[in-house]
């Protein structure tokens, strides 16, 4: 497999950067932060905690506070892992093989293409981008119709969706489940954004509880805030093939912290208030960044994301986007993501966009003053 191009990103900016401006996940919190919205006061039995392994298929409690996410999936119906990567590759190595076809729409997160890449034949279909439009990146419903071969095993979703924050319409979300379920295609959907919709009336079902070849995956990183946790999970009806991922999973992580489910717990407990505080941080930061690009017209066409805390605008100011990400970072320290990360093996992806965090509080602010300074210094004339 290519090297993971955004971690090798990270790996340079991520913790040098004086400014982490593209950052994928909500605001974080202090181990005492959790322990207090714990109603039940769980810190005796925390520090009590016996440190040895845990199940592979996760604490039982706790795949009845994940299974309290989903309107239909039981307990057993969920498997526990090491983050939300280690699902995609899992799904992968487990579900195809060599002979296998596999959908991917583009851009996307790179381990949905690159894993299934090393086991078989991967079509990537194009988002289609309108912008000034609600929905402004869609997915290619003909596109991916077209794309449909006989050996199609998966088709992998990314939604609320990385990088550019757009949802699917329910309707058009029907119509790909009614297509795959034709067709015998499992839906692998990564939903580690699911929660912190800016408007909550726009949220999408989760795939495991609307389609019978569909996998959720999920994640304490994102929407919770909590990625030091490294517990995630997979969700689906088919019980044969969570068995067997189950048993693959005893090559990879074979069980989780200890600590980490326990702390989960709590944090599922507590969703809506991690979730409301969540959101409100990233509705505020998203009216800031919209007085931001508008004091500048002309650097950016932009269009509000609906869910997550990122966005993708499409840089329109003189140069290009790259180098708009370099100058950036290099003389004022404040680090994007520049759109050549989602390069794709698959299909062509845009060059022109930069993806930008609105998750965190303090850091973000204080990243959009020093954002601002830049533009007042170099690009005056687009001010005001």
């Amino acid at each position: 497999m290519r090297d993971f191009g955004l971690e090798v990103f990270f790996s340079k900016w991520e913790f040098s950067a004086q400014h982490h401006m593209t950052a994928s996940d909500l605001e974080s919190m202090s181990v005492d932060d959790l322990m207090a919205l714990d109603p039940n006061d769980n810190t005796p039995s925390l520090n009590d905690l016996w440190l040895g392994y845990t199940e592979t298929w996760g604490a039982p409690d706790l795949r009845e506070a994940i299974a309290d996410t989903y309107d239909e999936i039981e307990p057993k119906q969920i498997l526990c892992l090491a983050g939300a990567g280690e699902g995609l590759y899992m799904t992968a190595k487990v579900l195809l093989s060599a002979d296998d076809h596999v959908i991917v729409p583009t851009p996307n997160y790179q381990s949905a293409e690159t894993v299934p890449l090393s086991v078989c034949e991967v079509t990537g279909v194009p988002m289609i981008y309108q912008a000034n439009t609600k929905h402004a990146w869609r997915i290619d419903l003909d596109g991916i119709r077209a794309a449909i071969k006989p050996n199609t095993k998966l088709l992998s979703l990314n939604f609320p969706h990385n990088p550019t924050g757009m949802l699917m319409p329910l309707d058009e979300l029907d119509a790909l489940i009614a297509l795959c379920r034709e067709h015998g295609i499992y839906i692998l959907s990564d939903e580690v954004y699911r929660g912190v919709e800016l408007d909550p009336s726009d949220q999408m079902p989760q795939i495991a509880d609307v389609y019978e070849r569909g996998l959720s995956l999920n994640v304490m990183s994102k929407a919770y805030g909590l990625p030091g946790l490294r517990i995630g999970w997979l969700a689906t009806q088919d019980d044969e093939l969570l068995l067997r991922l189950e048993r693959y999973k005893h090559y990879l992580s074979i069980c989780n912290s200890a600590p980490s489910e326990r702390l989960s717990i709590i944090a599922l407990n507590a969703r809506t208030k991690i979730l409301a505080r969540n959101h409100g941080i990233m509705s505020n930061n998203l009216v800031l960044l919209e007085t931001l690009f508008e004091d500048f017209p002309g650097l950016v066409e932009w269009t509000r994301p609906l869910g997550g805390c990122v966005a993708f605008p499409r840089y329109t100011g003189p140069g290009d986007a790259e180098s708009f990400c370099l100058e950036l970072i290099e003389q004022s320290g404040v680090l994007l993501l520049p759109s050549s990360i989602y390069r794709s093996e698959v299909a062509d992806t845009p060059d022109d966009h930069f993806r930008i965090g609105l998750g965190r509080d303090k850091v973000f602010k204080d990243g959009l003053q020093a954002m601002r300074t830049h533009l007042e210094k170099y690009y005056a004339p687009l001010a005001k």
